[in-house]
């Protein structure tokens, strides 16, 4: 008989006996709590250490594991480290160790989601990791003093049960649960949410075994993920070119189905593959009558596979929720097949990375289910789509493919405490199978899970950096949404007020080439002649560099924490309608003008390079001799100082008549010569419409 046999007899025998009554019972937990307090197993298993809470969370999970609270005490000591054991830390790193391995067990029980008790349980575990200590008491929500969990503390415990959270999106769930409670999350929000995730793997389960899939059906056993377009009121409609069609949409967790309607059933089901690498694009779209775009409410879907793009239209009165809900999910089950084809994962690892990103979906169906709010971004609540938006998340996949490849014989074994248990180690409890690889044994899949006792693992390492580079990109986003501004005009102010210490270097600059003092003009021409000379340009531009590096340190030293300066712009006056059309028309105009004088250029170097006007493309091509020359046999430093001293010397008085002189010859030689001609033929199908 195999393990997992012989522990479900085991959770079985203990129901049977009454060891789980507190499970089972109808009561009021506090009602439990007292019952505990008062037996004398509890007193006599009573821990000093520890805050009552604390203790009565952890006698559960004694009775849990049949061992006494020194025999826990015990095995914590074999197995944790020095560091884990420090006094300081002991009462909370004590308490997940118990807490670890009692859900590891206890989650063995098919239908623990459905029992009540199994959900105050993990509350409590929460409470108690929040006061641990002996002098903790549990935290009461600010609004209206009840009894309530934090953030941390959520984090730290739910993981532990891979189908309600994940390191990755935990603090997201979090934030959308306690969301309507002031920011800490409530017994009875909590409830609610662990319904809807049993209500979720009901509804994959009896999809899953439903005909819908008697058509798909195939050797890797896919499972149904979401259904619409069943309801006539809300169908779901296929554009391929011009043509649309209404039908049902299938989702697995390996390839999107289309089934269009016709009469009375639907057709043969269209299949568009997300496991495979044909270089698929699934984006928001937007859809109308006669090819108009007019309603953003569709998912646009492209592969090598395809001869023309797909669109997925999913019309709705108000809004683009219902799209962007199935574009969410559709890009997750894509992004964890590119994840696992880009790091070649197989066997049962890749079943455990397959069914994080099923276990994502669920959530997000039990928190709309709960929900009246609809989360803004349905992106924060699936893992694989957060990482490829995440500062640093490929990072975090990397991590993730690196511990899916640990070895099965790694220390890191369910049975070990220390670690909390794999996704894939629970999943089979919740009434399915699940993967190619769910029928080996049980000692044969990955055990290792996201979170260990007392230590933060290389993957909450990476999640904790990726969400500090995410929120300082935030706080800079919000800075920049601050400093936009409306109206032309208003930008304009704006940006001349920002380069103002460049305009006026240009203007000092300008004055000394065209010599308005003398002799600044001429000291400035012999010092960079003689750097440039001497070879020392390198020199002074990292003298430069060192110069504007030693400034921002200076700045950054004398101005922190010292309030930022604002740039004051002088806004110029509020324009009416009629203003800015005529502002935005003279932009236009301007920006026309632009483009006319860089095609006239580009048609002139056409024409001298065609021979259009023989004497002007003659003298082109002896100018370029002449310069090909010279940047053959004469060396750099003397080519940039005679370029150098042409610019900085052409209006200097002995030098500024002649300078005038050929500027003149060579305008008018550039406006002598003609431009190519240029034909406009209009298209065909213009031609056809017209």
């Amino acid at each position: 008989m195999s393990a997992a046999s012989k522990t479900r007899n085991v959770l079985e025998d203990l129901l049977r006996d009454g060891s789980f009554k507190w499970l089972l019972g109808k009561r009021n937990s506090f009602d439990v709590d007292e019952e505990v307090e008062r037996s004398p197993s509890a007193e006599k298993n009573w821990m000093q250490e520890l805050s009552p809470i604390a203790n009565k969370v952890v006698n559960r999970c004694s009775k849990i594991l049949e061992n006494s609270s020194s025999e826990l005490q015990e095995g914590f000591y074999q197995e944790a480290s020095d560091s884990t054991k420090h006094p300081s830390r002991y009462a909370r790193n004590f308490l997940e160790y118990c807490c670890f391995r009692a859900l590891a067990l206890s989650t063995q029980l098919t239908g623990h989601l459905s029992d009540k008790g199994f959900r105050r349980l993990t509350y409590n575990m929460m409470l108690a990791w929040e006061a641990p200590a002996s002098t903790g008491q549990p935290l009461l929500n600010k609004a209206d003093e009840v009894v309530s969990v934090g953030l941390e503390a959520f984090c730290r415990i739910a993981p532990a049960v891979p189908i309600i959270a994940n390191v990755i999106i935990s603090e997201n769930i979090f934030e959308v649960l306690s969301s309507s409670t002031g920011g800490r999350l409530q017994f009875s929000v909590y409830d609610k949410y662990i319904s809807g995730l049993e209500r979720a793997i009901r509804k994959m389960k009896n999809n899953s075994e439903s005909s819908l899939l008697s058509a798909i059906r195939s050797s890797r056993a896919e499972k149904i993920l979401e259904v619409d377009g069943t309801v006539t009121t809300q169908p779901v409609l296929e554009h391929v070119g011009i043509s649309a069609w209404p039908g049902r949409l299938i989702l697995t967790d390996h390839a999107l189905y289309f089934e269009a309607l016709h009469v009375v059933k639907y057709d043969k089901p269209k299949k568009y593959d997300l496991s495979y690498d044909l270089k698929q694009v699934v984006k928001p779209d937007m859809t109308g009558p006669l090819g108009t775009r007019l309603f953003d409410k569709a998912v646009f879907y492209n592969s090598l596979s395809l001869s023309e793009p797909v669109v997925l239209e999913f019309p709705e009165l108000k809004g683009h929720a219902r799209r962007d809900y199935w574009l969410a999910i559709i890009q997750e089950i894509l992004f964890v097949h590119k994840f696992i084809n880009k790091y070649k994962i197989k066997g049962v690892a890749r079943d455990e990375i397959l069914l994080k990103a099923v276990l994502g979906v669920l959530r997000l169906q039990a928190i709309q289910d709960i929900s009246s709010r609809i989360p803004a971004q349905y992106e924060t609540l699936l893992m694989y789509n957060l990482c490829d938006q995440l500062p640093g998340g490929d990072l975090i996949l990397e991590t993730l493919a690196n511990m899916s490849n640990l070895d099965d014989n790694n220390d890191s074994r369910a049975g070990n405490g220390m670690h909390s248990m794999s996704a894939l180690d629970m999943v089979s409890n919740l009434g399915f199978v699940f993967g190619t690889s769910s029928n080996t044994s049980h000692e044969s899949r990955l055990a290792v899970g996201e979170i260990s006792v007392g230590e933060m693992t290389s993957l909450e390492r990476a999640v904790k950096e990726s969400k500090n580079n995410y929120k300082s990109v935030e706080s800079a986003k919000a800075t920049v949404d601050g400093v936009k501004v409306d109206g032309i005009d208003t930008n304009l102010a704006v940006m001349k007020e920002l380069l103002f210490p460049i305009n006026e270097l240009g203007k000092s600059l300008q004055s000394l080439a065209y010599w308005d003092d003398p002799w600044k003009s001429l000291g400035f021409c012999l010092f960079f002649s003689y750097i440039i000379y001497r070879g020392w340009l390198g020199y002074a531009v990292a003298l430069m560099l060192i110069f504007i590096s030693a400034f921002l340190l200076i700045t950054r030293w004398f101005k922190q924490g010292r309030p930022v300066e604002e740039v004051r712009v002088i806004a110029s006056p509020p324009m009416n309608t009629m203003e800015q059309l005529l502002a935005v028309q003279n932009a236009i105009s301007q920006a026309e003008e632009f483009i006319q004088d860089g095609n006239i250029i580009l048609l002139k170097l056409r024409g001298l390079l065609l021979s259009i006007f023989p004497q002007a493309t003659e003298k082109f091509a002896i100018a370029l001799l002449s310069a090909a020359l010279v940047l053959a046999f004469l060396p750099t430093k003397y080519i940039v100082l005679l370029g150098f001293l042409e610019i900085f010397t052409r209006y200097s008085p002995p030098r500024k008549a002649t300078t005038e002189r050929w500027t003149r010859r060579l305008r008018e030689w550039w406006f002598s010569i003609p431009a190519a001609p240029v034909i406009l033929e209009r298209d065909k199908e213009e031609k056809k419409k017209k």
